[in-house]
C-alpha cells in the first residue's frame, strides 16, 4: 500500500471515529440530544468527515512543518494543533451552517461556540490521528511520509 493511500485511510478512520465519539458526547451531554438524534447526526456527518479528513491531515502536516514543531515542546505542538484545527475547520463549519439558511449573526454566534470546542479538541485529535497513522504503518508496512510530523510522547 502506498504512503498516500495508507495515510488517507488512517486520516479518514481517525476523523470519523474521533468525531463519532466526541460529537456524541457533546450532543448528548451538552446539547441534550437523545441518543437516537445524536446517532443520526453522527451518521450524517460521516460523508463530510470522510471528504475533509485527508485534506486536513495534509494541511496540519504542512502547518506543523512550517511552524517547526520538532524544534518546540509541548506548548508549540499544542498551539500549532489548535491553529491548524481552527483555520481548517471553521471555513468548513461556516459553509455547513450557511447551507441551512442561517443569518450572518447566527453563523458568527455558532462559530464562536464552535471555536471553543475546536480549541479543546485540537490536540487530542492530533495525537489520535498520529496514533492511527502509526497503526496503519504496523498493519500495512512502510514508514511515516516525510511531510508527516512524528509525535513525540504527548
Amino acid at each position: 500500500m502506498t504512503t498516500k493511500r495508507r495515510e488517507t485511510l488512517a486520516d479518514t478512520f481517525a476523523m470519523i471515529t474521533f468525531f463519532m465519539v466526541a460529537g456524541m458526547a457533546i450532543e448528548i451531554g451538552l446539547s441534550g440530544l437523545s441518543f437516537e438524534q445524536s446517532l443520526q447526526s453522527r451518521l450524517l456527518s460521516i460523508p463530510v468527515n470522510a471528504a475533509i479528513a485527508r485534506p486536513y491531515g495534509v494541511f496540519r502536516d504542512w502547518l506543523l512543518r512550517v511552524g517547526r514543531v520538532e524544534e518546540g515542546g509541548f506548548f508549540r505542538r499544542l498551539f500549532l494543533d489548535v491553529v491548524a484545527f481552527v483555520l481548517f475547520q471553521i471555513p468548513v463549519y461556516i459553509l455547513l451552517v450557511a447551507s441551512t439558511g442561517a443569518s450572518v449573526s447566527q453563523i458568527v454566534t455558532a462559530c464562536i461556540g464552535q471555536i471553543g470546542g475546536l480549541v479543546f479538541l485540537a490536540r487530542p485529535y492530533g495525537v489520535y490521528m498520529q496514533y492511527c497513522r502509526k497503526i496503519a504503518i504496523r498493519c500495512f508496512g512502510g514508514t511515516l511520509a516525510p511531510v508527516t510530523i512524528q509525535e513525540r510522547s504527548a
